[in-house]
């Protein structure tokens, strides 16, 4: 019956119940696409979502069971090891895991992910800094957060806020367990309004109590490096850096960050992958030898408003010497140390400053980098063939060489790498960092450079003992250079690093040269033998000894050591003219330097002596030489290289007495014959003798004077009497400097 009535109704009521139903339909239609619609808009962004819930999360949600906060922790983890954190989202986070609002479940996990992308904001780690007064995180949590700080400190936009929070981070080097962390902080935001005598107290307070700790002690020495009259406490001029990397959590993220942003995100901290497969590690790439870009630590104009306390200006943003000069109290370093060595104005700004603290951070980065990438690489060095290694160093010696002097970590790492080297491997630039290595103590020289050394010089080829040769001639050069320059004017102390705290005792330096130049000697004189008295090697040694001669008058130091038989026999004999002429100006030159200090001597008794050995080694040397280039009385009793009899008689060498002189010796016969020619053209026999002759022998000495020869011009003008009789041969007597 009712589908009856239902099926007779009017037509009417039947449209109007169909167009009520498609009405409904249309706007229930309207409501699921605005709601999808409004869905869709708030899931563009589920990142900034996931941040504004941890911006707004009430203290005390509970965590356990809470499937919201784990899927917007995920998002944000996420988001950190693919592309890094912004500034803001950095915030968010730290200020999130700090303040415990969740307990402490979080804390530790939300660090772990926290990878910035660009920079760190200073206020952000200021305040998670404070949270740490509360009391209430956990000892291991407050550890990773100090860690954390550390490795991201170069990418905090600016320290001023941090360094006025200094006497609060200082508070926690009582507790053992941060005190390292603390102190490694500290050693980062020190600088001279730092340090404060209760401070030095409670560090030394805190070294009885735990011993010479490196971190107290690294410390320390950067006081005393500020304020010296504040720290009494001897410390190690080479004490070992007491502060480790603690950027395990945050490596292989960061690297991961930098490749695909395509940009340099941190050059405090090792940026390689920790590969575990072994034959991938030995395609390693530098990350730690390329330089970090020289930029600001903010990306702002530099500070101009009157109404500023202390205007900042960032050396990035200045390209002359005279904005430099004047800036120089308002220079703002840039957020990335390593990247000073890349700029020529920040070098000149550190070599007028000598900003130590800037220095010694400088050192840190440097140290770190050379040690991982060239002594705890798993293929032994054999990848540092590559272009990045090479320009690396090829940047660090024109620094050091703007610098005029070397870097402590420089220096450190060569004691290490010389006991692993080949030799071989960036041969020009490892001896080149060599040659800049300031004095060394006579009591550690020999371990630390003379073993490594000499057994690389007697297993290498002629080529290394060459470089050799030069390399430590340069750092000679160096050191009598340091002491020249910094020497004091009593003759007591000198001082020999403008940046480092070496100090030593005028006898100490003296020690120490003579101990290189007596190294050079031996290796010289085997050498020499190993190579048959090669031209090269010999030109080498010979430069050695041309700085040696004159230590006194150039230099100023009262030393006088002369070379060894191995040395001046080799090069008095040799087949070449230049190395007896070098040999002949080097004799000048020890002759000099040796009647000035005889006279220096008379005057200033107890100022400096100069041993009588030395003077008798000078007077045996020149004899021989007069003897053999001059009066024809080679092998002779008495003329220092004397041959057996029997032995001269089975050579067949008519006059061998003479074989020597300027006319036979083997360097300059073709000369001789040259001249001999010239003199008297239509002579078919040649008689060499005759140039011994009064007029010919004068002639002939001009005219081997004229060929450039002017050490042997020196040394005859100023160790032969010239007696000559009408007609007859040449007679000379030694008129050399007597003890």
């Amino acid at each position: 019956m009712a589908a009856k009535l239902n099926l007779s109704g009017s037509p009417d009521s039947e449209a109007s119940s169909l167009n009520d139903q498609s009405s409904n339909r249309s706007s229930n239609r309207s409501l699921r696409v605005a709601e999808k619609e409004r869905r869709k808009n708030g899931a563009e962004d589920p990142f900034v979502a996931a941040l504004k819930y941890f911006s707004d999360v009430e203290a005390g949600t509970p965590v356990h069971g809470n499937d919201e906060v784990e899927r917007n922790l995920v998002l944000v983890e996420k988001v950190a090891y693919s592309k890094g954190l912004s500034p803001e989202a950095v915030s968010i986070m730290l200020e999130f895991a700090m303040s415990l609002r969740m307990g402490t479940v979080l804390c530790a996990r939300v660090l772990k992910f926290l990878i910035p992308a660009t920079v760190v904001p200073q206020e952000a780690v200021v305040r998670a800094v404070v949270w740490l007064g509360v009391g209430k995180i956990p000892v291991n949590t407050q550890i990773l957060f100090i860690k954390w700080v550390l490795t991201v400190f170069d990418m905090i936009d600016a320290k001023d806020q941090l360094r006025a929070i200094y006497g609060f981070i200082f508070s926690f080097v009582t507790d053992e367990n941060l005190c390292p962390f603390i102190c490694h902080l500290l050693y980062l935001l020190t600088r001279k309004e730092s340090v404060r005598v209760f401070r030095v107290r409670k560090l030394l307070e805190l070294q009885s109590k735990l011993g010479r700790q490196p971190f107290l002690l690294s410390l320390l020495s950067l006081y005393k490096v500020f304020c010296p009259e504040l720290v009494m406490l001897s410390i190690p001029s080479r004490v070992k850096s007491g502060f480790r990397n603690h950027n395990m959590p945050w490596k292989s993220a960061l690297i991961a960050v930098q490749k695909r942003n395509g940009s340099q995100v941190a050059s405090g901290i090792s940026l390689e992958l920790m590969s575990k497969d072994k034959t991938n590690s030995r395609k390693r790439k530098h990350c730690h030898l390329e330089l970090p870009e020289f930029s600001s630590v903010v990306s702002k104009e530099p500070q101009t408003e009157p109404s500023s306390i202390r205007k900042v200006v960032p050396l990035v943003q200045l390209h002359s010497f005279a904005q430099l000069l004047e800036n120089m109290h308002r220079i703002e370093l840039p957020a990335q140390m390593g990247s000073l060595l890349g700029s020529s104005l920040a070098l000149q700004y550190l070599d007028c400053v000598q900003d130590e603290s800037a220095l010694l951070r400088l050192n840190f980065w440097l140290g770190y980098a050379l040690h991982e990438e060239f002594l705890f690489c798993s293929d032994g060095g054999a990848s540092q063939n590559s272009e990045e290694a090479l320009h690396f160093l090829n940047k660090l010696l024109s620094t050091q060489h703007f610098l005029q002097e070397g870097f402590s970590s420089s220096e450190a790492f060569l004691y290490k790498f010389l006991n692993v080297w080949d030799g071989s491997l960036l041969r020009p630039q490892i001896l080149g960092l060599l040659s800049n290595i300031p004095v060394v103590p006579s009591s550690q020289i020999g371990q630390l450079l003379f073993e490594p050394l000499m057994q690389l010089f007697f297993t290498s080829s002629l080529f290394f003992k060459c470089g050799l040769m030069e390399c430590l001639n340069n750092m000679l050069l160096k050191w009598l250079t340091w002491h020249s320059v910094y020497a004091l004017e009593d003759d007591l102390d000198i001082s020999l690093n403008s940046h480092t705290s070496i100090n030593m005792t005028l006898s100490g330096f003296k020690d120490s040269v003579m101990e290189l130049v007596d190294f050079v000697g031996r290796l010289a004189s085997v050498g020499l033998q190993l190579e048959g008295c090669h031209s090269l090697l010999l030109s080498f040694t010979l430069d050695f000894y041309e700085t040696v001669c004159d230590t006194f008058l150039k230099y100023g130091l009262p030393l006088v050591v002369m070379p060894p038989p191995g040395v001046f026999y080799p090069a008095l004999f040799a087949t070449d003219p230049v190395s007896v002429d070098r040999l002949a100006y080097i004799m000048y030159r020890y002759k000099v330097n040796l009647t000035s200090a005889k006279s220096e001597e008379k005057i200033r008794e107890q100022a400096f002596h100069i041993s009588g050995q030395t003077f008798r080694e000078f007077n045996h040397y020149a004899v021989v030489m007069v003897n053999c280039l001059w009066n024809s009385k080679m092998f002779q009793a008495g003329t220092g290289v004397q041959l057996g009899e029997e032995l001269l008689l089975k050579s067949n060498v008519p006059q061998h007495w003479t074989s020597f002189d300027l006319i036979h010796h083997p360097a300059f016969m073709s000369y001789a014959v040259d001249f001999h020619q010239k003199c008297w053209p239509g002579t078919k026999d040649m008689d060499l003798n005759s140039i011994k002759h009064s007029k010919p022998w004068s002639w002939y000495l001009e005219y081997l004077f004229n060929q450039g020869y002017d050490g042997l011009k020196q040394f005859v003008q100023s160790n032969i009497s010239r007696q000559l009789a009408a007609g007859d041969g040449q007679d000379g007597s030694l008129s050399a400097q007597q003890r």
